[in-house]
Parts: C-alpha cells; structure tokens; sequence
C-alpha cells in the first residue's frame, strides 16, 4: 500500500476547505470508475427548451401518450412510479458501490492526503465517524444544543466537561461538531499522553485529527483556523468517583486560557450531561492501576464482575450544548502572561459549564430517557 501525500500544515489553511457533499462525491466516484459514462443529459432535454419547438406542454403530452400507449399494448404500466422507485434505488446502490471502490483505490494508490500531525481527512469522513455515528445516534441519542456558537469560520477553542471513565464524552463531542455544525466544521481533540501509547488507539486517535496536549500543537491549530477541543479537567474528571458526578474538578492552571489569548480566538464553553453514568465508577484498584500503569482502574456494578459484557456502556441519554462564546481577541499579546486575567477567564469558562450542567439536569426527565 502507498504512503499518503503528506501536506505541510502551515500551507493547509485547510479548514476553508469545504467537505464535499454526499451527492459530489457520489457523481465524482462514478465518473472515476473506468468505463463509466458519467451523468447523460435526459433524451429530448433540447427540446424542452423554453421557446423551443416541443416545449415542456408538448413535452409532457408526448410523454403521457406514450405512456398510455405503452401500459394498453402490454397490459401493464411500463414506466409507473414503482419501476421508477426501484431504478432510483438500483441507482443509489451503484453510486454507493462505486464510491466505496473509489475510496479502496485511493487507498492502495496512496492517493490521499494526510497533514503534519497525522489527522487523515478523507478517512474520517467516511469511515470513523460512519464507526461512532450508530453509538452516537441510537445508542446515546445524543442531543445537540448551541451549535451555531462555534463560529463558520477561523479557529476557536472548545472547553468541555470530561467524565465517564473511558473518554466518550470526546468522541461523541467530535460526531456532534461534525455532523450538526452548518459549516461542516471538524473538531481537532487535544489528548492525554496515554492516548499516544497504546497500539492501534495511537493510530487511530492520529487519523481522527487528535493531537498532544500541549500548549504548542493547540496554538499552531488554532492559528491555522482549527476548532480545537480540550478537557482541562483531565483525569480528574474523567476519573472521579460516580458521588461526585457532575461536579467540575479543577481546570489546572488555566494553560487553555493562555493559549485561546496568544492566538486571539474565541472560548467556546460545552457542557455534556449523559456520560457520567454510563460506566458508574464505585471503585478505583489503585495497585493494580499502578502495575498496568494506568491512572486509575475503575469498578463498577458490572465491571469486571461480568467480565466483557461489564465493559457494555449503560444506554444513558445525552445533551451537548456549546454555551455563548467568550471573545479574546480584544486583550493585548501580553495578556496571556497576566496571571490574574487568566485565574479569572478560567474561572468564568468554568461557572459557566458548571451552570449550564446544573440547568440541563434539572431539565432531563431520566438518565435514560
């Protein structure tokens, strides 16, 4: 198989690049495929023409003469909208197919593009979020609130609430980005060092445009007009005791603040209420966290004690909502140096998650429903 083209980052303003429509990308893998025709003008299209002999009245009387004609010579209605239906379904299949062929091809040629940190578009597109789009939709059923506060374009940092033992709550803010944003934006997650480490996870975290959280890579997204997802509570959050569920941990030391200053985007706060009960952490194995080397190793009321099936996340129901964007680009570039500017930011970005959470409790009928 082919190594990708891999494209600089700093000359990839890509995120002007808009993501090709379904139907786009349909017509383009059909006219690839060899011998294909591409799309046929209709039969007497030119002569439908407005001011045209045989306009569209003339038209359609012939249409329907010969559709008579057809349906009393043989008994049956040739051309009916049943046939109709099954030839649009026939051809949808097609286009499907061909896409899917296409998309192999472009593989194996290595005819594909991926950009410095790895994130591979193309295949996010189509084949990752395809994988986490049934979990998302009708498992979860995640609801989506306040999507048009990230902005339609140019980078913007979107600080969230983490939780949920294993780090859902990130993936299924990335589908919520890309699948409701009306600028088909993409969601570029910061992730812990663990992340990097663990085979296929490494990779995989890679291709879906995840990257290192450091101050250094999220500053370079953001500049390159990136929507950068971050979850400063970290472990912490994602770890904490299911007693102290929905209850913001501390947001370290405001370095996502400093960061959103020194490239002069917004703050986008999001609070996700669903994933803190999908895996109830009663427990915490710290020496046997330590031997894996893990953070933490959770208990559960079904896990490890089922084995497997305990590891199944609980169906809970979930809201994501992105609160009202915090402006930065008003403050001076030595602002991110000012210790108290970002003690406050940070204090305001998490009292405005924290509230959002309390309000959306108190507004959800159950944890399942």
């Amino acid at each position: 198989m082919a190594d990708a083209k891999v494209i600089p980052f700093d000359d990839d303003r890509s995120r002007a690049r808009r993501r090709p429509g379904r139907a786009d990308g349909e017509a383009a893998a059909v006219r690839a495929l060899p011998g294909s025709q591409g799309p046929q003008e209709p039969e007497g299209g030119r002569e439908a023409l407005p001011g045209t002999q045989g306009g569209p009245e003339a038209g359609g009387e012939a249409a329907a003469a010969a559709g008579t004609g057809a349906g009393a010579e043989n008994g049956a209605g040739a051309g009916s909208a049943d046939d109709a239906g099954t030839r649009a379904g026939s051809g949808g299949w097609e286009r499907r197919l061909a896409g899917g062929l296409a998309f192999l091809r472009r593989r194996v040629t290595g005819d594909y593009e991926v950009d410095e940190f790895g994130y591979d578009e193309e295949l996010t597109d189509q084949v990752l979020m395809s994988l986490i789009r049934p979990l998302y939709e009708k498992y979860f059923r995640v609801e989506v609130k306040g999507v048009e506060n990230i902005p339609a374009e140019g980078g913007a940092l979107i600080v969230a609430n983490h939780s949920g033992t294993l780090p859902l709550d990130g993936l299924m803010m990335q589908v919520a980005v890309h699948d409701h944003h009306p600028a088909g934006r993409h969601l570029r997650l910061l992730a812990a060092d663990l992340v990097f480490v663990l085979p296929i996870v490494n990779e995989l975290a890679r291709k879906a445009g995840h990257t290192l959280a450091c101050a250094e890579d999220a500053e370079r997204l953001l500049r390159a007009g990136e929507i950068v997802g971050v979850m400063p509570e970290g472990f912490k959050g994602i770890g904490k005791p299911f007693g102290e569920r929905y209850k913001l941990q501390r947001f370290g030391r405001g370095g996502f603040v400093s960061t959103a200053l020194r490239a002069g985007v917004p703050i986008v706060p999001c609070s996700i209420v669903g994933a803190e009960e999908i895996y109830p952490m009663i427990g915490n194995a710290k020496t046997l966290a330590r031997v894996l080397g893990f953070p933490y190793f959770p208990l559960t009321p079904t896990f490890p004690w089922l084995g497997p099936l305990g590891a199944l996340p609980l169906p809970t129901k979930w809201t994501i909502q992105f609160g009202e964007p915090i402006p930065t680009d008003s403050y001076a570039p030595e602002a991110a140096e000012d210790p108290m500017l970002m003690f406050n930011l940070t204090d305001q970005v998490r009292e405005q998650i924290q509230h959002t959470l309390y309000k959306l409790l108190v507004q959800r009928r159950s944890v399942f429903f």
